[in-house]
C-alpha cells in the first residue's frame, strides 16, 4: 500500500511537472528554405497527387504509422466511468506505450458522449487521419457493438484492446502454464470470472485455441443456456459456446474440479479454501487491478502450482502491453485491413514461443520486452517480400 501511495503520489507531481506524456515533434528542420518544400507551395503537389488516389495518403502523410487511441471514458481501469477528461492520462499513457516499444503515433482523443451511435460517427469521420483505430475503456456491452461496426465500415485496422490484447496475453501464458504442469488443452476445465470486454475475448480466444469446457461467470453466478436472469445478447452467445453440462451456481461451485481460474472481475472474490477445491497442479491467473480475485500468497496457500496477476510486483504478470505494440506495427506495416482472429491466435502463440524454458514463475517475458513486439510484427507477413 506504501509503494501505491508514493506511485500515485509521483504520478500527480510528474503529470504537474511535464504537462502530459507525450508531445508533437518535427521530422525536418523549419527553416526559410525548407518551408517552401515543407509547406506552401510544395506542399501543393502532394495534395494533388493525394487527391487523385487517397491510398497515397499512408505514404505521404502520418497516416502511414499513426494510430488513435479512443476511449469515451466509461470503463477506464478499475476507475468506473469517469468520463472522457478523466480517461485522458491513460490514453496518453497508451500513446507514450505505442511509441516508446512500437515506435507507432499515437494520439490520445477521447469523447464526450458515450452514446454508440455517435461514436462510431464521430470514429469514421476522424478515419482519414490514421492508419488504425485502437478503442480503450469503453464499457461493455458497448464495446462489442462498437468496434463490430466499425471494423464492418472502415478500411483500416480497428482494435479494442481490452478485449483482444488482453486475450492474447492470457492465452500465451495459459499455454506455457500448461507446459509446466502437463496437462492437455482439450482436457481442462477453465473457470472465467468476469463476462465483460476481457472476459467474453479471452473466452472466445481459448475455444479457438482448442479450450472444451469452459465456465464464464458474472454477477448473477455461471451463465448457461437458459439462465432467466442478467443475460444480454453477447452474454446469450457465450451461454451457446460454453458450460456444455449447464452448471448453474456460483463461483465457488464452478471452482470445484477447474484446472484454471481465469479472473477478470473484481478483487478479494476468492480463498485459499475454493483454490484447494480445484484439480490439482491449478492454474490461476488472477488479474483484478490493482488488487486481485485472491493474492498470489492465499492462492499458493491453497495448493495453486502457477499462479499470474496483472502486477508488475509479482511474477508472471500478464499485460497486454505485450500484444497492443506489435499488432499495430505489424498491421501498419503490411497495410493490412483486418486484424482477424487467427492473427490473435497467432500473436499468442508466438508470444508464448518467446519462453524456451517456462517454469512455475516464468510463464510470459517480462511486460516491456522489446522482443515481443517483433515477433508479433510478423506474423502479419511481409508485403514486399518476393
Amino acid at each position: 500500500m506504501a509503494d501505491k501511495n508514493r506511485n500515485s503520489l509521483e504520478a500527480i507531481k510528474l503529470s504537474q511537472k511535464i504537462g502530459g506524456k507525450i508531445e508533437v515533434k518535427s521530422k525536418r528542420k523549419l527553416t526559410k528554405k525548407s518551408l517552401s518544400v515543407l509547406y506552401t507551395p510544395g506542399v501543393a503537389e502532394v495534395c494533388r497527387k493525394i487527391a487523385d488516389d487517397k491510398k497515397l495518403s499512408f505514404d505521404y502523410t502520418i497516416r502511414k504509422n499513426s494510430v488513435a487511441v479512443i476511449s469515451d471514458g466509461s470503463a477506464v481501469l478499475g476507475l468506473g466511468n469517469i468520463g472522457p477528461e478523466a480517461a485522458l492520462p491513460v490514453m496518453e499513457g497508451k500513446a507514450l506505450l505505442f511509441k516508446e516499444l512500437g515506435g507507432v503515433d499515437a494520439i490520445p482523443i477521447v469523447l464526450n458522449t458515450q452514446d454508440s451511435d455517435e461514436i462510431v460517427r464521430i470514429v469514421k469521420n476522424l478515419a482519414p487521419t490514421f492508419g488504425g483505430i485502437n478503442l480503450e475503456d469503453i464499457s461493455a456491452p458497448r464495446c462489442f457493438e462498437i468496434e463490430e461496426r466499425l471494423k464492418k465500415e472502415l478500411d483500416i485496422p480497428v482494435f479494442h484492446d481490452d478485449q483482444h490484447g488482453t486475450a492474447i496475453v492470457v492465452l500465451a501464458g495459459l499455454i506455457n502454464a500448461l507446459k509446466v504442469v502437463g496437462k492437455n488443452k482439450s482436457k481442462i476445465k477453465v473457470v472465467v470470472s468476469g463476462a465483460g470486454a476481457a472476459g467474453v475475448a479471452i473466452t472466445k480466444l481459448l475455444l479457438q485455441y482448442g479450450v472444451k469446457n469452459i465456465l464464464v461467470l458474472d454477477s448473477c453466478g455461471i451463465i448457461f443456456e437458459g439462465r432467466k436472469e442478467g443475460l444480454n445478447e453477447i452474454k446469450i452467445e457465450i451461454a451457446k459456446m460454453t458450460n456444455p453440462e449447464k452448471i448453474a451456481g456460483t463461483l465457488q461451485n464452478a471452482l470445484k474440479g477447474a484446472d484454471v481460474f481465469v479472473g477478470v472481475s473484481a478483487p478479494n472474490l476468492i480463498s485459499h479454501v475454493d483454490i484447494s477445491k480445484m484439480n490439482e497442479d491449478a492454474i490461476v491467473f488472477a488479474m483484478s487491478n490493482p488488487i486481485p480475485e485472491i493474492m498470489p500468497e492465499e492462492a499458493r496457500k491453497g495448493g495453486a502450482a502457477i499462479v499470474a496477476t496483472g502486477r508488475s510486483d509479482y511474477p508472471n504478470q500478464i499485460n497486454n502491453v505485450l500484444a497492443f505494440p506489435g499488432i499495430f506495427r505489424g498491421a501498419l506495416d503490411q497495410r493490412v485491413r483486418d486484424i482477424t482472429e487467427n492473427h490473435k491466435l497467432k500473436a499468442a502463440k508466438v508470444l508464448a514461443a518467446l519462453v524456451k524454458n517456462p517454469n512455475h514463475d516464468k510463464i510470459i517475458v517480462d511486460a516491456l520486452d522489446r522482443q515481443a513486439v517483433r515477433a508479433i510484427a510478423k506474423i502479419f507477413g511481409n508485403k514486399n517480400k518476393k
